[in-house]
């Protein structure tokens, strides 16, 4: 079977999946699970399959005409190269481990059919994103990817956090869309195609003629998708969905899709040297204000959501800086250890028995209970952190060198500019993702909070899963070399400048975030009448099997354990952690006007336009009621009134008559 055919075949077994999970989920729940994990995984191995074929050599394409339009062509198009191919294998490898994880997370909800189907389609639509070589075809992925997110983060419909959120992520996605789409209508009318390979070529042949508003128009919707400042605010809302949902946006679809379209097109966004500025100031501002948010949130899963966009920022800032590779390689690295990391916390929350206690102030005991996640969750938050060898110091240390390359003058793909403030962006974001890290890492492992009910060892769907994705975790970073090819074939190493400010800026942060929390400690144990060597022994249990962490004091509040994100942000903390009131500046500026004029438009439609509506009304029905007066069905009424008006007719006629004799 030729590569062509594999290639075809990899979305399309999900969504034949997801099309035999609604159709027949519920009229036969035994194949609900088969349908689900069977199809995707079965794609995830051809995926590797393709990706071994294209051997990161010459890209492999062909293409068949859709539809004839009679302007300018809609085909259906593969453009399988490195980068395509690599990130194909994360979007299986990851809905595989998803599908497999939820089967024991949601065993029990009577929603799991629809919820699985709905996982199908979405990484079907991602991986149309990820093979498609028309834009027409890939925006069809985009906008799937969009009402799917829009279900599954809704999945809890009965709550009024998971309504508001699905909606949220809704809006703003296609606030993003419609500018996007536009850019693409003027991308294609330029290049006179919709084919990745063709418009590729008008740029290089310097055919277009308004290179910096079509970025800016595309960097519009990727900024949406890809939750990207100003139009980052539906991400940390999209919690509300299952775990699991929020492991596959946050790792290899929908967040990931805007980054990879701009890495596809990166020389239309490179043909506008003001188009690159602008992506890195937006990555910059993206990078330190997520991380600064991720330091003062108290639900797990928030955090990590504003670890997201701050990784995000990363991949969009060594776009800003013109290596893609770069790019690429922090995108399949952190989509191993930030689907670790959801479900992970899944794995938390579901040994907790419920959503509520998310809340890391609350969390006691878990290292020693849920030994496997502490365990798998602790190298995740090393390769968050960017700690080598761990698979983030390698891909961020990429980024990092980009970034210095251009800061210094030696590309002539983007200004110098946009290499300075990715640079300096990026080394503080790297002290920043430490802490926030180290944080999480010691709040919901070695908490004081309140103890939650233990409820037993956790399925091994689940917690296999978690070993599965610690493995790229840990050793994607060391396969950059060999994997050279599919990177452009360029060689992915860290430099002694760049490894020197980004880890040293990582051990600065992991330790303050430490020292704090120590303190923090010590201060609580000595106010509840605890010696401080106790409290500092307590929270000096690094491992379940090395100490079990006892409580002879009482146990501290629900919500106020010891946050050493209060210390480090200061007065800062409140703003932090209400996402720097973003929110309710877009309700001043958009959202309160346009209720305004809405309002506005009701009154007018009420009290003018309806009142010429019912004026038109009223008249003829005045009219109608004198008329019905006259009817009262007396003959002799009615021939007094003949007679009446015979006379009438007759002293008008003889008046008439002699004004005319008059004159």
């Amino acid at each position: 079977m030729s590569t062509p055919t594999l290639a075809v075949l990899v979305p399309l077994l999900p969504f034949l999946g997801a099309v035999a999970g609604l159709l027949f989920g519920r009229s036969a729940p035994g194949f609900v699970r088969p349908l689900a994990v069977l199809p995707t995984l079965a794609a995830a191995v051809l995926a590797v399959l393709v990706a071994f074929r294209q051997g990161g050599g010459k890209a492999i394409e062909t293409a068949t005409e859709l539809t004839p339009t009679g302007s300018v062509p809609i085909e259906l198009s593969l453009y399988l190269d490195g980068f395509a191919v690599l990130v194909a294998v994360l979007v299986g490898v990851v809905a595989t481990c998803v599908q497999l994880y939820s089967t024991a997370y949601l065993r029990e909800d009577p929603r799991y059919p629809s919820y699985a189907a709905l996982v199908s389609l979405f990484t079907s639509a991602m991986l149309l994103v990820v093979y498609s070589g028309d834009l027409m075809v890939l925006l069809v992925g985009w906008e799937v990817m969009g009402i799917c997110s829009y279900f599954l983060v809704g999945h809890y419909w009965e709550t009024e956090a998971a309504r508001s959120a699905s909606l949220k992520a809704f809006l703003v996605t296609k606030l993003g869309d419609v500018p996007f789409l536009i850019g693409l209508f003027a991308l294609a009318a330029d290049a006179d195609s919709f084919q990745i390979t063709k418009i590729l070529g008008t740029v290089a042949a310097g055919g277009l003629d308004h290179p910096t508003l079509i970025a800016l128009l595309l960097l519009a919707g990727v900024a949406g998708k890809s939750a990207q400042f100003p139009l980052h605010t539906w991400l940390p809302d999209a919690m509300a969905g299952p775990t699991p949902v929020s492991a596959l946006i946050h790792a290899a679809t929908m967040v990931a899709a805007g980054v990879y379209f701009v890495a596809r097109l990166l020389p239309v966004f490179a043909a506008s040297r003001a188009a690159l500025v602008v992506m890195a100031v937006m990555a910059a501002v993206t990078m330190v204000g997520s991380a600064l948010a991720a330091l003062a949130q108290d639900d797990i899963k928030r955090v990590l959501a504003y670890s997201t966009i701050g990784q995000l920022g990363y991949m969009t800032g060594a776009l800003a800086v013109g290596d893609r590779s770069a790019a690429v390689f922090h995108l399949l690295s952190h989509g191993a250890f930030k689907a670790l990391l959801f479900l992970g916390a899944g794995v938390i929350i579901h040994a907790a028995g419920t959503n509520s206690l998310a809340a890391m102030s609350r969390m006691d005991g878990l290292a020693r209970r849920i030994p496997d996640a502490f365990w798998t969750m602790t190298i995740a938050l090393l390769a968050l952190a960017a700690i080598p060898p761990f698979a983030g110091f390698f891909s961020k240390e990429a980024v990092l060198v980009a970034a210095e390359h251009t800061a210094t003058g030696h590309s002539e793909f983007a200004p110098s500019t946009a290499g300075w403030v990715v640079l300096v962006a990026g080394v503080l974001t790297a002290l920043l993702t430490a802490a926030y890290a180290t944080r999480l890492w010691l709040m919901a492992f070695r908490g004081r909070g309140a103890a939650a009910p233990d409820h037993g060892k956790e399925p091994v769907a689940m917690t296999g899963v978690l070993w599965l994705l610690a493995i790229p975790s840990v050793g994607f970073g060391l396969t950059v070399g060999p994997l050279a090819d599919w990177f452009d074939g360029k060689e992915l190493t860290p430099t002694v400048t760049t490894s020197v400010l980004g880890t040293g800026a990582a051990v600065i942060g992991a330790l303050l975030t430490y020292a704090l929390w120590q303190r923090a400690v010590a201060k609580d144990g000595a106010a509840a009448g605890v010696p401080v060597s106790v409290a500092a022994a307590e929270s000096a249990a690094e491992t379940p099997e090395v100490a079990e962490v006892t409580h002879d004091h009482p146990a501290v509040p629900a919500g106020t354990a010891p946050d050493p994100g209060k210390a480090l942000l200061g007065p800062l903390h409140r703003h932090a952690a209400d996402g720097f009131h973003l929110d309710a500046v877009y309700d001043r500026l958009f959202v309160r006007p346009v209720r305004g004029a809405a309002s506005l438009v009701r009154f007018l439609d009420r009290e003018v336009v309806e009142t010429y509506v019912r004026g038109a009304g009223i008249g003829p029905r005045l009219l109608g009621s004198l008329v019905r007066r006259a009817q009262t069905g007396n003959v002799q009424s009615y021939l007094s009134a003949l007679l009446a008006g015979a006379v009438v007719l007759a002293i008008a006629t003889a008046v008439l008559a002699n004004v005319n004799a008059g004159s």
